[in-house]
């Protein structure tokens, strides 16, 4: 049940990689479209998606955490994609949601700036100056939503286990070197570890997108740790009634089997209102 996760910039060419070594490794390609083929069995509504994919969420009124709860129900889709193994999740942060787990082979791809543009430019049939900015505008987002949901720079090598210039290699000895690294004996061995890491990553993804939807909850990002059904939930929250609901959203969600608490009741509104 081998995992690759694609990081690109925009133009690229990383998506047709994808495709080819998806066709030679009978791999399920998980990109924008599955995602948006997927998304109605979550309950995600299309404009909603297009509204929040690979974009930094925010927690602050009831509409931020609404897109925040959605951006989760994508990353749900991309994790049960990936706990069924045999899967390439093409971005959204897919080598950070996880992070951790060892069947997983990160995969960057970078370019020459001006050769990004004037291959987008060709496949889009625009103008080069609408493509620098496209291009811009792309790596900025995609950079900003690593860095704000995953706290890590983007173009951090670290991040990666392989970086492919597209600029310099040609399409086949990418695809070719990403067939071979895939078999790598180490990735085996690491399923069953990460079907239980996923596992427990779709437990805390559940609990916090339905203590985002949860009606007249203001929920900030709790730290929620889940260890195969046990529930450690830590965090602030403004009442002791907030408190009591946000608990027993937890222990509602199917697979909680316990739950350890230290949540503080910091009426966080009242400071706001004197700020």
């Amino acid at each position: 049940m081998a995992v690759i996760t694609i990081s690109r910039e925009m133009g690229t060419g990383a998506y047709h990689i994808a495709e080819e070594v998806a066709r030679k490794l009978k791999y399920t390609l998980v990109d924008g479209e599955r995602i948006k083929a997927s998304a109605p069995k979550y309950g995600l509504a299309p404009d909603m998606l297009q509204m929040v994919d690979e974009k930094p969420p925010s927690y602050i009124t009831a509409e931020d955490r609404k897109r925040a709860a959605a951006l989760n129900t994508v990353e749900l889709i991309l994790l049960d994609f990936a706990r069924k193994g045999n899967v390439i999740l093409y971005g959204r942060g897919g080598q950070d949601l996880l992070t951790g787990c060892k069947n997983v082979l990160r995969l960057r791809f970078i370019g020459d700036f001006e050769e990004r543009v004037e291959r987008f430019a060709e496949r889009e049939w625009i103008d080069p100056d609408l493509a620098r900015s496209m291009i811009r505008r792309s790596d900025h987002q995609r950079g900003g939503f690593i860095h704000f949901y995953f706290d890590r720079e983007w173009n951090n090598p670290l991040g990666y286990d392989m970086t492919f210039n597209t600029s310099r290699l040609s399409q086949e000895s990418i695809v070719e070197s990403i067939v071979s690294c895939v078999k790598d004996l180490g990735l085996k061995e690491a399923e069953k570890s990460a079907a239980e890491q996923i596992d427990n990553t779709i437990l805390m993804k559940k609990i916090e997108t339905a203590l985002l939807h949860a009606p007249g909850l203001d929920y900030r990002p709790f730290t929620i740790v889940a260890d195969k059904g046990d529930v450690a939930v830590s965090g602030y929250i403004a009442s002791e009634e907030e408190k009591k609901t946000a608990l027993k959203i937890v222990n509602s969600i199917k697979g909680v089997k316990t739950v350890s608490e230290d949540i503080q009741v910091v009426n966080y509104k009242a400071y706001k209102d004197k700020s």
